[in-house]
Parts: C-alpha cells; structure tokens; sequence
C-alpha cells in the first residue's frame, strides 16, 4: 500500500511547479508585450526618418535645380561681360587708331 504523505505531497510538488510556470509564463507574457511595444516604436521612429528622408531628397533636387538655373545665369552674365569687354577694347583701339592716323598728340599733363 502506498504511503498516504507520498500521495499528499506530490500534488503539492505539482502545484509548486505548476504556479513556477505559470508566473514564468506571465513573466514572458510582459516580455513579449515589452518587446512588441519597442517594436512599434522602432516601426513609427523608422516611418518618421523615412519621411524626413523623403523631405531632405526633395530638397536637395530643389536646390540642385536652383543651382543648375544659377550656374546657367553666371554663365549668360559672363559671356555678355566679355562681349561687352571686347567691344569696349575694340572701341578703345578704333580710337587709338584714329589719334594716331590723325597724328594728334595728347599733351602732357607735366607743367
């Protein structure tokens, strides 16, 4: 026959075990609710930089058209300055020419 404080105390021993799994199972319950929560978090703060990223790319074709347009402006300035310039060094030679061929000496400012 078997011994009856054998009988009691392995159901004892049972719920022992069965209260140690069951709080280890609501320990990885909030664990798993814990890591669930971060996940979303990362989700949205990674929605977050990808619209900002968005944002900083459209800006930066905004500003790489506003250059290219500037570059382009410099450049028409540039060629109508030289043009300007040759016409001016062309005019200033035609004069000199014309002093010369008219034998017109400037008189000195020396007194």
């Amino acid at each position: 026959m078997a011994d009856p404080s054998v009988k009691n105390h392995r159901p004892t021993k049972m719920v022992a075990q069965e209260e140690l799994l069951r709080r280890r199972n609501e320990e990885l319950e909030r664990e798993l609710k814990r890591s669930l929560e971060r996940e979303e978090k990362m989700k949205t703060e990674l929605q977050k930089t990808w619209e900002r990223l968005r944002v900083a790319e459209e800006a930066e074709e905004h500003l790489c058209s506003q250059l290219g347009e500037l570059e382009a402006e410099a450049m028409d300035q540039a060629c109508a300055y030289r043009e300007r310039l040759m016409t001016l060094m062309e005019q200033l030679s035609a004069a000199q020419k014309l002093i010369q061929s008219a034998s017109v000496q400037i008189p000195s400012m020396d007194l």
